[in-house]
């Protein structure tokens, strides 16, 4: 069965195609539109498809619309209920509805040959399940957890995965919703609601969180696999931020009780499903998902033995896991996630015609593992464009900013390179068997949605990437599955003795990850980043701006 996942009603729009049970390709609208997330989530703009996006993964796979089985949309507008009957105020939301039912019309549009028929409605929360429960490695029975916002009446999902079916077993209702809560409190931080939700986790580490008392009476489990989350007063805790203010004490205090009583519900949650199933593997998705100091409370107090998080876990994810589960119900055994690099590539010589035709002096070195770490030990910034894009909001180590860790000043130096906050951490990539060694938390950790514990005797030796509360969102390196990046990072611990490079995404502040070749080129003559590894080729900016003829040749 080939079938093209669409995720397209609230945000970060993204499609993904599944043949056969496999996933082939997948990938968000903002890499082509350059919208962050590719559109605001507004009535109003639930009618945009991701076209671009859905496009280029039928033209991967060399399909037409007209080949295609299926077509999962994930929502399912016969489930909705009137936005005041759920105790919401979005007095437009008929209108997302509206579109929501029109669907099959605006993808015959958007994909012309596309027969609207093959379109499947499948429930949100469902398409968010399936995307943890079946791409998940090693998987065949587990539970599966889904938390967001919002879908179609609900804003929680417990499920099980038995094989290839997967059975709902609890739902919470609207009004109650953690996401929108938190969303809630993003807003009244002065930070951008439905988009920067991480920036409160990242604040609330240094906070205390001194208003938990007062959140519990708003937030709290319900003792049934459901919760209570509604109502709270953000304006009688502390005042409301705006946007260019500076943060205050009171301010990173609230985000810290937010996120307390945030990981306490959570840990209700999963107890209460693990309850129920007795399963050893839980899977998460959903926009809290993304949430990975909760995740790694959930890993460290909860009764689950392994934690997976997909790394698509919001809104975009439900692509995948919209074209998986209706792939599983015809019967095709899906086949779980290897890498989040689903998106586009480019080889050797079509990136040595991109800078040929832009002019740009390059080299090509013997090996660009080898440059990128001799220019990270000079303590040089590196654009890494590597590989095929990543699926979701995370650079994984194929486009990524890297940065020496030894160095504290490079938060700052990266921070002001992408014009972001400076309470905001970077991260750091390690191959995954020196981890253990630096990082407690659980391991494997390939998509960075976890943080751990840095050992005390490394703190002082990587203190780039060092949170003030003494803990790293890492990524493990597996030299199989990535073998250039493992081999960039072997040379630059012969170079410094440090096993740890700073990974943080290849983009500026309010734009979206870079994806393509001249998205790179423009990052990196925009921003004082030292050299650009893009496939084989090193661009070198004093190469780039230099006058006249200093030597570099240009790709051929």
């Amino acid at each position: 069965m080939r079938i093209l996942g669409i995720n397209a009603l609230f945000h970060d729009p993204a499609a993904a195609l599944v043949i056969d049970g496999r996933t082939v390709a997948a990938a968000e609208e903002e890499r082509f539109s350059r919208r962050k997330h590719g559109k605001r989530p507004l009535p109003f703009s639930a009618w945009e498809l991701p076209e671009q996006a859905a496009a280029w993964c039928l033209k991967r796979a060399g399909l037409r619309p007209q080949d295609l089985d299926a077509v999962a949309y994930s929502f399912d507008p016969a489930l909705a209920r009137p936005a005041d009957a759920m105790g919401l105020d979005d007095p437009w939301d008929h209108l997302r509805l509206t579109y929501a039912r029109e669907a099959p019309n605006f993808l015959r549009t958007a994909l012309p040959g596309l027969d609207p028929e093959t379109v499947r409605f499948v429930p949100h929360h469902m398409a968010h399940a399936a995307s943890g429960a079946y791409a998940a490695p090693d998987a065949d029975s587990c539970s599966v957890l889904v938390l967001d916002g919002r879908g179609e009446r609900a804003s929680h999902l417990a499920a099980r995965r038995v094989g290839g079916r997967l059975e709902p077993l609890r739902a919470q209702d609207l009004p109650h919703s953690l996401g929108l809560v938190y969303e809630e409190l993003t807003e009244h931080l002065g930070f951008l609601r439905s988009s920067d939700e991480f920036k409160v986790m990242a604040l609330a580490s240094h906070g205390t969180p001194r208003m938990l008392p007062e959140l519990r009476r708003h937030v709290y489990p319900t003792g049934d696999g459901g919760f209570h989350a509604a109502g709270v007063p953000w304006a009688e805790l502390c005042a409301p931020r705006g946007p260019d203010e500076p943060w205050t004490q009171d301010h990173a205090d609230v985000a810290a009780s937010a996120q307390a009583v945030l990981e306490e519900t959570l840990l209700d949650l999963v107890r209460w499903l693990h309850g129920r199933t007795h399963d050893t593997v839980l899977t998460l998705a959903g926009g809290v998902a993304l949430n990975c100091v909760a995740n790694s409370r959930i890993a460290r107090e909860g009764p689950f033995s392994r934690v997976w998080v997909q790394p698509a876990a919001g809104d975009a994810g439900t692509a995948l896991g919209g074209a998986l589960l209706v792939s599983a119900g015809a019967g095709d055994a899906p086949e779980p996630m290897t890498g989040a690099d689903l998106g586009r590539d480019w080889s050797d010589a079509e990136l040595g015609a991109w800078l040929k035709t832009a002019a740009v002096p390059c080299e090509k070195p013997e090996d660009i593992a080898v440059t990128v770490a001799r220019t990270l030990a000079d303590n040089g910034i590196v654009a890494w464009f590597q590989g095929r894009s990543e699926y979701g909001p995370r650079a994984l180590g194929h486009r990524s900013l890297l940065a020496h860790p030894g160095h504290a000043g490079n938060l700052e130096r990266l921070n002001d390179v992408k014009g972001r906050e400076q309470f905001r951490p970077v991260a750091p990539m390690v191959l995954a068997d020196r981890a253990a060694e630096i990082f407690d938390g659980p391991l494997p950790s390939p998509y960075m949605l976890f943080v751990h514990d840095v050992a005390p005797a490394w703190r002082d030796r990587v203190p780039a990437v060092v949170h003030v509360d003494g803990t790293a969102r890492i990524q493990t390196v597996d030299p199989e599955r990535q073998p250039l990046l493992a081999r960039m990072l072997r040379e630059f611990e012969r170079l410094t003795g440090l096993p740890v490079v700073v990974n943080t995404s290849l983009n500026t502040a309010g734009r979206p990850m870079v994806d393509d070749p001249r998205d790179a080129l423009e990052c990196f003559g925009s921003s004082p980043v030292d050299l650009l590894a893009i496939g084989p080729y090193a661009v070198r900016r004093g190469a780039l701006f230099r006058t006249g003829d200093g030597g570099e040749e240009v790709a051929r």
